[in-house]
């Protein structure tokens, strides 16, 4: 980790040590910015028993510019695009030095756990949400069986 601002040092220190439940990031052994990231999908979710990969980069501006984080493992969620991008506002406008990546994970921890059909990433998705939610409910439910429990990443 030489090199690394000390803020990164300590983050990455703390989640090795007092790692938030249901999350694991670790950072990658050729890059300490980028970090491979596991959420277990929440109880009582559509993404329960599930396992979702991201990836989470640090940018050099880091901690003045939010990470970049996008899920690796396909999901059905208006907030979450077939490409992974997460619509979360601290990813973005609402981003603050003073947040650090364990608020960001359990950001999206929460937003498993309460998809915003209103703020959507996913047009199509959201629409499904509205119009039938126990249909879509249903089908992110199908989705995490065959994406999150089987290793469906988008890479396939």
């Amino acid at each position: 980790m030489a090199g690394l601002p000390r803020r990164i040092i300590k983050e990455t220190q703390r989640l090795q040590s007092d790692p938030v439940p249901g999350i694991s990031a670790v950072p990658d052994d050729s890059n300490a910015r980028h970090f491979h990231v596991e959420v277990a999908g929440p109880v009582k979710s559509p993404y329960e028993g599930g396992t979702f990969h991201l990836e989470l980069f640090l940018p050099e501006e880091y901690p003045m510019s939010a990470p970049k984080v996008r899920f690796m493992t396909r999901i059905y969620h208006p907030n979450i695009d077939k490409l992974g991008r997460i619509c979360l506002d601290i990813l973005k406008d609402k981003w603050s030095p003073a947040l650090q990546i364990r608020t960001v994970l359990l950001s999206i921890q929460a937003l498993l756990s309460a998809p915003n059909p209103d703020d959507p990433l996913e047009t199509s998705v959201a629409e499904h949400w509205k119009k039938d939610e126990s249909g879509a409910i249903e089908k992110a439910r199908k989705w995490t069986k065959e994406y999150a429990m089987s290793k469906g990443d988008l890479k396939k």
